[in-house]
């Protein structure tokens, strides 16, 4: 469980941590099970690195509009390229 262990904080609490991207290609997954799941977790972690969210398979339409209307600082990606360039720009504000 991320977080959960003594030894390691998680990654928003970790100093050398700067962004997270996250890259989901899943094919019969549901994407809006996993955005509801990304969603949960930045409110539980109480995320404070930028967070980019690359989403592809079903419901992807469904998943961009819970990330988008989460009211969570999470930035949407259309492709790992893009998602790579907006977690560099993210860091790169700091």
């Amino acid at each position: 469980m991320c977080g959960k262990s003594k030894d390691h904080p998680p990654p928003s609490r970790s100093s050398k941590v700067e962004a997270i991207l996250v890259n989901i290609f899943g094919g019969i997954v549901n994407c809006a099970i996993i955005a509801n799941g990304i969603t949960k977790a930045c409110r539980e972690l109480e995320l404070k690195v930028p967070l980019v969210v690359r989403l592809e398979g079903t419901n992807v339409q469904e998943a961009q509009n819970i990330l988008k209307n989460s009211g969570l600082p999470i930035t949407s990606a259309v492709d790992l390229e893009d998602a790579a360039k907006k977690a560099v720009a993210s860091v790169a504000k700091k």
